[in-house]
């Protein structure tokens, strides 16, 4: 790969989308360039840098920021956040949002969707315990490709064995052919929109919970913290961030502090409330 080319890139990445790579990484930009090489009718990733560098249409950009960006998910990834959702933040929740008996999440970084649609899928099943309550869920990705997908709700054998209980499986999905889809039900509590977390987040509205994990550790520090900041400004002050169990706010943001008790769960500061106000 031409140095200076690959050079403009990473600072092309980091820009446009806040990805961190090096220059160790350029056979991973090199696998994933290529078929976007084929798409446009270039001959190989070494061009594809070339037109980044000098003026790429808008849509050679999309297509590159949805090829470098990492899209693993997985339904009810970990587990532990949406027990600790459904036990202990949930009714924290609905006993403060009991006059307007609704509740909205913001789901960064979604991917084809599982996060938000596991979220659904256990409110759901709370039954009779959230009768009455409207729960906004809003899903948001960089990717347009991802979107669509997400937007469809189709998945995979393998993806539907990957994190769902089988009896959430036969009750919330239909099969046809060999593939899932999440029925309407479902699908209808969750809304995709697409959004760049270098970007201000206040268009999206309010939430009372933000889950954005596994997200941060693709970031540099300067960046990791503006986002938290953004983060924060969307939020009350008695709101909760849930961040993946290899992230942390300590020694990155001033915005949130842990939740007692519950790990891989922040809570907005002091400071993060008056920046807001």
């Amino acid at each position: 790969m031409n140095k200076a080319d690959f050079e403009h890139f990473i600072g092309f990445l980091k820009t446009k989308a806040g990805i961190v790579i090096t220059t160790e990484k350029a056979y991973l930009v090199e696998n994933r360039l290529a078929p976007i090489a084929r798409k446009h009718g270039m001959a190989d990733a070494n061009e594809v840098l070339t037109k980044i560098r000098q003026m790429p249409s808008a849509a050679l950009v999309s297509d590159v920021l949805d090829a470098m960006t990492t899209n693993e998910t997985l339904f009810f990834r970990d587990q532990r956040p949406f027990d600790q959702f459904r036990d202990n933040v949930l009714p924290a929740l609905m006993e403060r949002n009991a006059a307007s008996k609704r509740i909205r999440i913001w789901c960064a970084a979604c991917s084809s969707g599982q996060e938000p649609y596991s979220l659904a899928m256990m409110f759901n099943e709370l039954g009779p315990k959230v009768a009455g309550w409207r729960l906004e869920i809003v899903g948001t990705d960089i990717s347009k490709t991802i979107l669509e997908r997400a937007r469809k709700a189709e998945y995979s054998q393998f993806e539907v064995q990957r994190g769902l209980p089988i009896t959430m499986l036969v009750k919330y999905f239909e099969q046809k052919g060999e593939a899932w889809h999440l029925k309407a039900d479902i699908k209808n509590k969750v809304s995709f929109r697409e959004f760049n977390l270098l970007e201000n987040p206040r268009a999206l509205g309010q939430f009372d919970v933000v889950f954005c994990r596994n997200v941060l550790i693709y970031f540099d520090h300067p960046t990791k913290a503006e986002i938290l900041a953004r983060i924060a400004g969307v939020m009350p002050a008695d709101g909760h961030l849930f961040l993946g169990g290899a992230e942390t706010v300590l020694g990155v943001s001033d915005k949130f502090a842990a939740a007692p008790g519950l790990r891989g769960i922040y809570v907005p500061t002091a400071k993060a409330a008056a920046r807001a106000a």
